[in-house]
């Protein structure tokens, strides 16, 4: 069997949070390990590991996807938005606004991924149907707060 002749380390340049960066990568670098090990951006929560619980979802060109089954090579030349890439310096997205006054969260491990899912959610559709809030959300789990503040939050920005 022949080997595969790999690049150990790739450069990449992506749109993070609105800021263009370039950074050197290994081939095999999940997104989420740059995210929070190379760039200290922690709010990208590892949980699952196989795409199944929304809690290291971030936007890549807007749309939401699985930090933590995404190689980080694969995002080379778009935008990824983090949680953290939503608040115009203090002031909340009105997103993050939603959930804090619906105390649509509890520990917060999800919230991040819910907020990035609910960003996307509105940007493509401004007034969903609470069946099309559910469907969109349904990648994400939450264990604490039973979903109904969460639905609860999202409703109001219809």
């Amino acid at each position: 069997m022949a080997e595969a002749n790999l690049p150990e380390t790739a450069r990449i340049t992506i749109s993070l949070n609105g800021i263009e960066i370039t950074l050197s990568v290994q081939s095999f670098d999940l997104l989420i390990d740059v995210l929070r090990n190379a760039l200290s951006l922690k709010g990208t929560k590892r949980s699952c590991d196989v795409e199944v619980c929304g809690a290291c979802t971030v936007l890549v060109d807007g749309l939401p996807v699985s930090s933590c089954t995404t190689l980080a090579v694969d995002v080379d030349g778009r935008s990824v938005t983090t949680i953290e890439g939503l608040a115009a310096g203090d002031q909340l997205s009105r997103v993050q606004q939603a959930f804090v006054d619906h105390a649509a969260l509890q520990c917060g491990f999800c919230t991040p991924g819910m907020v990035l899912a609910t960003t996307a959610l509105l940007a493509t559709n401004a007034a969903p149907s609470e069946a099309e809030i559910r469907h969109f959300l349904s990648g994400n789990i939450c264990r604490c707060t039973g979903y109904v503040k969460i639905l609860e939050a999202v409703k109001s920005l219809v």
